[in-house]
């Protein structure tokens, strides 16, 4: 059991902020339903209850996806997260289609508008409030994802830069930040669709914007979907072999890479690497530059093993890096 709850400790953040703060919002929109009796309500509180037991379920994943290898096991539970993930996108693909499908019904048989003013502000409130605790959590999983990015995160930029850099954030983080963005906007267009309906007689209004909803869901859906799908199946990540490359070709005596290959696992990272040598280099030499290879990789975000082998230089090069850019490493 401490082991358990030990893992859970290294689970994201900001599913768990999610979570807590989704199962909040499903009791006001539950408490709203019980005062004013509408059904809508009723409906957007069973939606939280249901992300909130998602993000709950990612945050779970998450967690055990650091569990270390074992003997069944060798290489780990990383992709956990990834399998994870692939199932929760399946629960946002169910609410979605069940947003689309009422958006349909109300632009196809519209509700009478709402003329009680109490019964009014008492929806608008709770569409409000929800929307302030999303947007927190919104600002908390932008910051976590800035964090990952080893960017910058002060200020308004959780809201903003964010967006520029998701693809380097964890997975689970990835969808926390998605489903807020969907959640926060969601509760703004709905308040501006019942204002519309209530000022103007368009009682459609609520309906196209549950369809808008709907379809930013399923935006997310093929987004996560896509890119936990090849996760799961063992997905390299360019990004960082690039920087991998740099580190590798710092040392003059390296004359190339003939293989460079950074495996994701889940959220975590296994380099492998065929490097080719000045062959006058000692045994010495090579294991001093295997050390300090292996030593600079391995204090790089999310990577957790190295397998570095080298071999004699063939006078070929393999690695598509330019001669000019070869010729600018900084000397020693």
């Amino acid at each position: 059991m401490k082991d358990i709850i030990a893992l859970l400790k290294k689970g994201s953040g900001a599913s768990l902020t999610a979570s807590i703060v989704n199962f909040f919002i499903a009791a006001i929109k539950g408490s709203a339903f019980i005062l004013t009796g509408n059904v809508a309500m009723f409906a957007e509180m069973m939606h939280s209850i249901g992300d909130a037991l998602n993000q709950f379920f990612v945050y779970v994943g998450s967690g055990l996806s650091k569990k270390a290898p074992t003997k069944r096991f060798p290489f780990g539970f990383g992709r956990l997260v990834n399998l994870v993930l692939l199932f929760a996108v399946i629960i946002v693909g169910i609410l979605a289609y069940e947003t689309v499908r009422e958006g349909l019904k109300h632009i196809l048989e519209p509700l009478p508008v709402e003329t009680d003013t109490t019964m009014l502000l008492i929806n608008i409130g709770v569409l409000a409030m929800a929307a302030i605790l999303e947007a927190f959590v919104l600002f908390k999983a932008g910051k976590e994802l800035l964090k990952q990015a080893d960017q910058p995160f002060d200020g308004l930029k959780p809201l903003t830069t964010s967006f520029i850099h998701m693809d380097r954030a964890k997975p689970a983080t990835k969808l926390v930040f998605l489903e807020d963005t969907v959640a926060t906007g969601g509760a703004l267009l709905a308040i501006l669709a019942i204002l519309i309906a209530r000022f103007t007689g368009f009682s459609q209004a609520e309906g196209i914007a549950s369809i808008m909803i709907g379809i930013a869901m399923f935006y997310i859906v093929y987004k996560i979907f896509m890119e936990n799908a090849a996760g799961a199946l063992g997905e390299h990540d360019p990004r960082m072999e690039q920087r991998v490359s740099e580190i590798v070709l710092r040392h003059d005596e390296i004359r190339d890479i003939r293989k460079l290959f950074v495996m994701k696992e889940g959220d975590l990272l296994h380099v492998e690497i065929v490097a080719e040598l000045d062959p006058d280099l000692s045994v010495e030499e090579v294991n001093a530059i295997r050390d300090d290879i292996e030593e600079m990789i391995l204090k790089q975000r999310h990577v957790v093993d190295v397998n570095t082998e080298f071999e004699v230089d063939d006078g070929h090069r393999a690695w598509p890096q330019t001669q000019n850019e070869l010729d600018k490493k900084p000397k020693k």
